[in-house]
């Protein structure tokens, strides 16, 4: 009887659920989790990002938007959705008129962001403020008119290591640097999410004239450590 009642005050383990997958373009495995109330996402069973450690993502949009709330019509361009939580976090930073494009390579993960993520951070692909794009955020960086931008975040693969699509390092090459340049504002800003630091990748913004500064990031708000990065760049 004691063993019994032991048994029947243990809590039961919430499943760890798979939700959908697909495969990127170079054929990465890409699958949505849930567990308990978190949401997590993977590439090749490796971890990528989940709701449970989101305030990186949070500071890199609010260092982006940093002086564009006095700005009427601000144009930002925001490459990888992720969860949405840099997306919402620059909705609320700037104004009515601001113009938001959203780059996301994967149409899975738009569908997925309507689907399941709606409880997360509510209906954000439907302010009108949103201009999504279902194309690799280079090309759009590449063919955008000069000084098209305000501010540019990417959230995009791993940071300056890519762990999703190979391509996805020409935006931390000297080429892709350039193209980020023209089409911002003059004294426009760009900003890099980083998993790690990347002393390397620093020495190649400074080099193609930005002004640089690097901020470490939680990943959550209760952590003892600042265990991710942004590189904030500004186009002088």
């Amino acid at each position: 009887m004691v063993a019994a009642c032991a048994l029947h005050r243990r809590p039961m383990t919430k499943p760890f659920l798979t939700l959908a997958q697909a495969r990127t373009p170079e054929g990465a495995e890409l699958t949505l989790h849930s567990h308990d109330t978190e949401f997590y996402l993977r590439v090749n069973r490796q971890p990528l990002m989940g709701t449970n450690a989101s305030e990186s993502e949070k500071v890199l949009a609010e260092l982006a938007c940093a002086g564009l709330a006095t700005q009427a019509t601000p144009r930002v361009l925001i490459g990888g959705l992720g969860f949405g939580f840099s997306l919402r976090r620059v909705l609320e930073c700037v104004g009515a008129a601001a113009i938001v494009q959203v780059a996301e390579l994967l149409p899975e993960v738009v569908a997925w962001n309507r689907e399941f993520l709606s409880s997360v951070n509510g209906l954000l692909l439907d302010d009108p403020r949103v201009l999504l794009s279902i194309q690799d955020v280079y090309q759009i960086i590449a063919q955008a008119p000069a000084g098209h931008y305000d501010a540019i975040l990417l959230d995009v693969d791993n940071g300056p290591i890519a762990m999703v699509k190979d391509g996805n390092g020409r935006l931390y090459q000297s080429a892709g640097l350039a193209a980020i340049s023209r089409a911002l504002k003059p004294g426009g800003r760009v900003t890099f999410w980083s998993a790690s630091q990347d002393q390397a990748f620093s020495r190649r913004l400074v080099k193609a004239g930005y002004k640089v500064e690097i901020v470490g990031c939680k990943s959550y708000p209760q952590a003892k450590k600042k265990t991710h990065t942004i590189f904030v760049a500004d186009r002088r």
